[in-house]
């Protein structure tokens, strides 16, 4: 298996002097997905919890409803890259045989070579209501990620999306140079460790844009935190799908950008006009 750290020379210009160093970089590979024989995308991404990223692109796209439907799952290196090699159970199969198209993902990219500008704004699920979630929750979720992020730690060069709850604090967190891989992956560890989505915060290292709404809504996430703002159409995707944004969240304090409902700031909250 491709590694996912690399170690390479650099000349750095510090203090007025160059001199020559190394750093650790993240590797990017090219990863095919591939269903019943046929390719359906081809995402640059960082070769690490390939099996996470294979169910969770299956399930946040729609292809099944449930890890049980992947009958078989195969992951092999290639000269030019990796293939997730999968074989879905009926009626799966036939269902996106149907609707079958290929889909080549660069990194920062989540619906490049989708075949008409409906498919773009897809319809989400509404999610369910959750329970509350406080500021302090808030703050101790961010901080929990920060020593979990291995690779970020030695590369300071990927994204990481993440599950936190209340009762049992960080519960998966996993990382890639493309966010939305990193939230494909974390999907695919929830629904492999049967933790349910619909109860906690689900944490962005990233800006929030439409597909990450979207990869949201699919797994049921109520609260959506992330450190960087989200963009309009990100907005409007979850003030449809029922998604509580929370961003532009520091140690300091955040922003909610819709459904405020869920975030319950205490007596002291107010809000200026």
């Amino acid at each position: 298996m491709t590694q996912s750290i690399r170690i390479v020379g650099t000349s750095a210009w510090r203090q007025g002097r160059l001199s020559a160093g190394t750093r650790a970089v993240p590797e990017e590979t090219p990863v095919a997905l591939t269903y019943d024989g046929t390719t359906h995308a081809v995402m640059m991404a960082t070769p690490e919890d390939l099996e996470d990223f294979a169910i969770g692109f299956s399930l946040t796209e729609g292809i099944v409803g449930a890890p049980s439907e992947i009958e078989t799952l195969d992951i092999l290196d290639e000269e030019a890259g990796i293939e997730l090699r999968i074989r879905l159970a009926e009626p799966r199969a036939a269902a996106l045989a149907a609707r079958r198209r290929f889909m080549a993902g660069p990194v920062g990219c989540g619906l490049c070579g989708i075949e008409s500008l409906g498919e773009a704004l897809r319809a989400v699920p509404e999610v369910g209501e959750g329970g509350p979630v406080t500021a302090a929750e808030i703050s101790r979720a961010l901080e929990a990620i920060r020593g979990e992020q291995a690779i970020h730690r030695e590369t300071n060069a990927v994204h990481a999306a993440a599950w936190w709850q209340s009762s049992g604090g960080l519960m998966a967190l996993r990382e890639d140079v493309g966010r939305h891989n990193a939230l494909d992956k974390l999907a695919g560890a929830l629904a492999r460790g049967a933790t349910r989505a619909d109860a906690g915060l689900l944490l962005l290292t990233s800006r929030v844009s439409v597909e990450l709404v979207q990869k949201a809504a699919m797994i049921g996430a109520p609260v959506v935190v992330a450190v960087s703002a989200p963009t309009a159409l990100a907005i409007r995707t979850a003030e449809a799908a029922g998604i509580t944004i929370v961003a532009v969240a520091r140690q300091d304090g955040f922003e909610v950008f819709t459904h405020p409902r869920r975030i319950a700031m205490g007596a002291a909250a107010h809000v200026d006009v």
